[in-house]
């Protein structure tokens, strides 16, 4: 018998090693990888949006792409590129990049608001992306706290005497969470409406599919261990980053849009997103479309729907 428990313990010691290197594993995959380099940026851009090449050559060129950073409550460096409009009275946008990427991953979004809606523009590099300080992607969760910080300095950034500041936030994919889990919050009343595109109902919804299609791994038990040591290493958990929960808390319009044919935020995350979301709200659902390639796909579409909730959201 003593043999028995003897080997028990044994395999359960084994058991639980490799499910603690698997989970260290599976936490620096996930949100301790490399991010996206500018340079990358800049000719992926050129690819994906060929008729938005003689304005970003213009923006480049003409050094119409301003820089700033900010000491965040965290103690860490956060950076942003803005966009100035003669023209805004006030108006300006926050775009919010996706996992992985830097604030020039938003620059087809900053078009639509700077050149076609004449509107002040915003981009922050996330936590531990483009020149923003930090080891770990926050997933959008803490992010809301840097971007929070950021809102009352793009406002006086772009304040115009005599006008009413108003403001909209928008973001894709991981930048979508983080707009999302900002609208739950307080905010100042100038900003007036979000735009999410794509966005995951939660982290641990995201990490639960991306388990699975990657790894063919349910989420027990290693979700969880992993959570757990999350928490642990930087104070928040996959649970508690609930862009869902948050959605429920907000008042303000609202515009959710996803592909039909995305397979890495699935697409059927979007209705449990936008049934949680009191009025007013907004759901557009592109046809044949897949992860973030809404604009790409139907680009004047996307910018008159985008134009038109901000334009209501404004009046």
């Amino acid at each position: 018998m003593k043999k028995f428990y003897r080997i028990l313990g044994g395999i359960i010691l084994l058991i639980l090693i490799a499910l603690t290197g698997a989970s260290f594993y599976m936490l620096n995959y996930s949100i301790e990888a490399p991010t996206n380099g500018y340079a990358s940026q800049w000719r992926k851009l050129h690819i994906d949006y060929p008729q938005l090449r003689d304005w970003l050559d213009s923006v480049k060129n003409n050094n119409r792409l301003g820089d700033t950073t900010i000491t965040l409550a965290n103690g860490l460096r956060g950076h942003a590129f803005y966009l100035r409009n003669d023209s805004a009275q006030g108006k300006s946008a926050i775009c919010i990049h996706g996992y992985g990427n830097n604030a020039l991953g938003m620059m087809q979004i900053a078009y639509i608001y700077n050149k076609v809606m004449k509107m002040n523009v915003v981009l922050p590099d996330l936590h531990a992306h483009g020149k923003s300080e930090g080891n770990d992607i926050q997933m959008g969760w803490k992010d809301r706290l840097d971007v929070e910080q950021w809102i009352p300095i793009a406002e006086k950034m772009f304040r115009k005497s005599g006008r009413k500041s108003k403001m909209v936030i928008h973001g894709i994919s991981m930048g979508a969470a983080t707009t999302m889990n900002i609208s739950g919050d307080t905010t100042p009343d100038y900003v007036r409406c979000f735009i999410e595109d794509c966005g995951y109902t939660s982290v641990w919804d995201e990490f639960g599919n991306q388990l699975k299609a990657e790894f063919n791994l349910p989420e027990f038990p290693l979700l969880y261990t992993t959570s757990a040591l999350c928490r642990l290493r930087y104070g928040w958990s996959f649970g508690e980053a609930s862009s869902l929960k948050q959605v429920a808390k907000c008042s303000k319009p609202m515009l959710f849009i996803h592909g039909d044919t995305d397979n890495f935020v699935p697409s059927g995350m979007v209705y449990p997103l936008f049934n949680a979301k009191p009025q007013p709200k907004e759901l557009w659902i592109t046809k044949g479309t897949a992860h973030a390639k809404s604009y790409k796909d139907y680009p004047e579409e996307y910018s008159r729907r985008v134009a038109a909730l901000v334009g209501r959201s404004f009046r």
